[in-house]
């Protein structure tokens, strides 16, 4: 695959070094030239210096056959415009963007942008840890509206069929460890003592999927 990154900052830099070890085709682009020592000595992408919204710029780091684009620098503006040319313009499949200002997710929602809030993000995560310390997060979706999460079922559910954990809009069992071995839970499958289940949860409804669970746990 090949992947644009405009920005060769913190995020940029870990995200191409990760994505070259895995074999695929990265260019870099950013407007200082001093951005490059962000990268691991050797690092075999390419590292183009230039605005990240500039036709020339894009086109020369091959925009033209990229599969996705990624706008990581630290100005909004400056991403959300990268982002639109590669949407719009270059027609690439996959664009993402961080965004520093919560409050602009809906220009990029609007756009059909996915988009990366940091703030969000940790604002998020760390409101999961501090009130809901039992339920350990795998996975989180958009910015954290949705989250998978893994739960060790308490015994008092064990015997009920597992399907009817579900909340409709807000919980959803999708996967049960037990055993050692991972099953997809289908109608007629019932709990059993020692299953590790996988919940995705909406993110509003993780108090109440913490006080089904706390029953036994007493906390």
């Amino acid at each position: 695959m090949r992947v644009i990154i405009v920005g060769c900052g913190q995020v940029g830099a870990t995200l191409a070094t990760q994505l070259v070890t895995e074999g695929h085709d990265v260019r870099l682009v950013d407007r200082q030239p001093k951005a490059r020592r962000m990268l691991p000595p050797g690092f075999p992408g390419a590292f183009h210096v230039g605005n990240g919204f500039s036709r020339s710029v894009l086109e020369t780091a091959g925009i033209a056959h990229a599969d996705a684009f990624v706008a990581v620098t630290s100005g909004d503006n400056s991403n959300i415009v990268s982002a639109r040319t590669a949407k719009e313009t270059y027609r690439v499949p996959i664009v993402l963007a961080r965004i520093h200002d919560p409050r602009r997710a809906d220009i990029y929602r609007d756009l059909g942008i996915p988009t990366i809030s940091s703030v969000r993000w940790a604002v998020g995560r760390m409101h999961q840890m501090l009130l809901h310390r039992h339920l350990t997060p795998e996975l989180s979706f958009g910015n954290g509206e949705t989250i998978l999460v893994r739960s060790q079922l308490p015994a008092y559910l064990a015997g009920r069929p597992v399907t009817g954990f579900d909340v409709d809009g807000e919980i959803r069992v999708v996967e049960i460890t037990r055993g050692g071995r991972s099953l997809l839970p289908g109608h007629g499958v019932l709990a059993e003592p020692g299953d590790l289940v996988t919940f995705a949860v909406a993110a509003t409804a993780l108090s109440r999927l913490r006080g089904f669970l706390d029953k036994e746990l007493g906390t």
